[in-house]
C-alpha cells in the first residue's frame, strides 16, 4: 500500500512540472530576426535558441557565431528559480541563473568565475509569436555593451 501511495505522489509530481513546463511560453525554437535586433560590433551573435523540457528542469540550447565567425554552441539545464547552474560552451561565462518574473518575462544572470559578467531580460509577446533579449555586460576589453536580440517563434 505505501509503494502504490508513493508511486501515485511521484506520477502525480511529474503531470503538475509537465504542465507548468507545457505552459511555458519560452519553450519551443526561437530564430534571430538580425534586422530588428541591436548588435554592437564584435558581439556574439545566438541565432538559433530551443527551450526544451529535462524532467523537472528546462534545457536550453544556444547556437550561435562568434565575431570572428567560429560556430558555438552553449548549453544550460536548470530551474527558473533564481538559483545559479552551469553553463557548457562558453567560455566567458560558466553558470547562469534564469528567474521567472511573469508568464511573458524573466532575468538572467551569468557569472564567470563567481563574478557577474551580464545580465538579461527576456520579454516574450503577448501573441507568444516573438521575443526580445535585452543582455548588459562587459566585453572582452572591459568595455560595457548592450544587445537587443530580437527572436521569432519557429
Amino acid at each position: 500500500m505505501k509503494t502504490r501511495t508513493i508511486a501515485l505522489t511521484m506520477a502525480l509530481c511529474f503531470l503538475a512540472a509537465a504542465a507548468c513546463l507545457a505552459s511555458d511560453v519560452n519553450m519551443g525554437t526561437w530564430k534571430l530576426n538580425e534586422a530588428k535586433s541591436k548588435f554592437p560590433p564584435g558581439a556574439t551573435k545566438n541565432q538559433k535558441v530551443v527551450y526544451e523540457a529535462a524532467g523537472d528542469q528546462v534545457k536550453v540550447a544556444l547556437d550561435g557565431m562568434t565575431a570572428d565567425g567560429k560556430s558555438l554552441h552553449i548549453e544550460w539545464t536548470g530551474k527558473y528559480d533564481g538559483k545559479f547552474y552551469p553553463l557548457t560552451g562558453d567560455a566567458g561565462v560558466d553558470e547562469r541563473a534564469y528567474k521567472q518574473i511573469n508568464a511573458h518575462t524573466m532575468e538572467i544572470t551569468s557569472k564567470k568565475g563567481g563574478k557577474i559578467v551580464s545580465t538579461s531580460r527576456i520579454v516574450v509577446a503577448a501573441d507568444g509569436k516573438s521575443r526580445t533579449v535585452t543582455s548588459s555586460g562587459t566585453n572582452s576589453k572591459g568595455a560595457k555593451v548592450t544587445t537587443v536580440a530580437a527572436y521569432d517563434k519557429e
